[in-house]
């Protein structure tokens, strides 16, 4: 037990009751250190509610988010002994193909420069694709399984994450909006205020997603989060017909672009429940919440190519939700220079999910001063200041998260219902 703990008083405040904010709570909490956590809505209210729970190493090219996400691979499985079953952790692999011999050469140089770094990643000819997933279309060029790859329930893994953490005498205020980050006069974080009144802490963690950089503002600093829309599919449920996270190889690419323009690969996946999840596109627009139906068209297209036998299947629904994207596609994590006390965790785009456990256990040696399992330069929130950080915006353009046109309310997915019913 710290010494706040023990007098009552705050280590820190985590602001966001996502995953990655869960997480952080988690390990601080495990690490003895006693956490608040405040989010103005509910817990996964916002991209992780929306998310599909994919934990992939598959997709991330050699540096430092693969590193993240080979610390985090490890670290759900060990969260996965002491979390409850109904946060659906299934080790069950990804499997990449690719379309044509151009596009499996591509893999095969990926894949090796991966294995380098710790990744598994066999390769499987044409002619065995079938005996990892009978289903897959015919005349495929080959692929890479990658049995690291995993898949969890989101929004059940936060809320038993953070229900974890308040074991460990975590405080969790939900509905409750930071209206502001207390400091003292030397410009140090003291806490935060709220609606209900403020909390007092001498670290303050951003763990808001893609209102990233709303939290950074009403800080004093800045952050270039900015929210990238995704669209999925959910069908009706059916027997176990996808048996590994199946995506094609262009999926990587639309993972590492920075493009705003609206950009769609099919990855599929079965669930326990029975449903097939269809994802996933990416576009940015701003926080338009409305329905893209060329975006699910694409989605449908494209899984029916990977998948035929899901022609005649039944779409129950479509949702969506804002991932939060920084334009060199790694999240800041740890404390900023420019605001003693504050600390960051978000920015981690489509992949927070994946890399939240590895997140929360950084936050927590940065708060607790122990030895760090990573390196954290390449993640520092200031190094958006040493240069023009393409793709950002100033305050009131309609993509960043302050625009006038859309006030800070409770983050939440919306899941329309326009396409309910309809065919594959």
């Amino acid at each position: 037990m710290s010494n706040a703990q023990s007098h009552g008083l705050l280590d820190a405040v985590i602001i966001g009751a996502g995953v990655v904010g869960a997480a952080c709570a988690y390990y601080a909490g495990r690490a003895g250190l006693a956490v608040a956590v405040v989010d103005r809505g509910s817990v996964a209210g916002g991209t992780t509610g929306a998310g599909e729970g994919n934990l992939l190493v598959s997709d991330k090219e050699v540096g430092p988010e693969l590193d993240l996400a080979l610390l985090s691979v490890r670290l759900w499985r060990e969260l996965a002994e002491v979390l409850p079953p109904d946060t659906e952790y299934e080790p069950k692999g990804g499997l990449v193909v690719a379309p044509d011999e151009t596009a499996l050469g591509a893999l095969r140089a990926f894949a090796e420069r991966q294995r380098g770094a710790g990744v598994t990643a066999c390769e499987v000819p044409a002619d065995r694709l079938h005996e990892l997933e009978p289903h897959l279309a015919p005349g495929l060029a080959g692929g890479f399984h990658y049995p690291q790859d995993a898949q969890i329930q989101p929004a059940r893994a936060a809320a038993r994450l953070l229900a974890a953490a308040r074991e460990h005498g975590a405080v969790i205020r939900l509905g409750e909006e930071v209206t502001g980050v207390l400091t003292a006069p030397d410009g140090a974080v003291r806490g935060v205020r709220t609606a209900r009144g403020g909390l007092l802490a001498p670290a303050v963690v951003n763990a808001a997603g893609t209102w990233g950089g709303a939290v950074a503002r009403i800080a004093g600093t800045e952050l270039p989060v900015l929210p990238r829309r995704g669209f999925v599919l959910v069908t009706e449920p059916l027997p176990r017909v996808v048996r590994h996270k199946v995506y094609a190889a262009d999926y990587i690419a639309d993972v590492a672009s920075g493009s705003a323009a609206l950009q769609s690969s099919a990855v599929v996946e079965g669930t326990p429940a029975g449903p097939v999840l269809i994802g996933a596109t990416r576009e940015r627009v701003g926080f338009d919440r409305s329905l893209s139906r060329e975006a699910l068209r694409r989605l449908a297209g494209q899984a029916r190519e990977l998948f035929p036998v899901l022609a005649d299947l039944r779409v129950l629904r479509a949702y969506h939700g804002f991932r939060p994207y920084l334009p060199d596609h790694l999240p800041v994590i740890g404390p900023d220079p420019r605001v003693p006390g504050l600390l960051h965790a978000c920015g981690h785009e489509g992949a927070g999910i994946g890399l939240a456990p590895a997140t929360g256990l950084l936050i927590a040696g940065v708060l607790g001063g122990g030895q760090q399992e990573l390196d954290l330069k390449p993640f520092r929130p200031d190094r958006f200041s040493e240069r023009a950080a393409p793709g950002s915006r100033r305050p009131g353009h309609p993509d960043d998260p302050g625009h006038p046109g859309d006030p800070i309310s409770p983050d939440r997915p919306d899941r329309p219902d326009d396409e309910r019913g309809a065919a594959l």
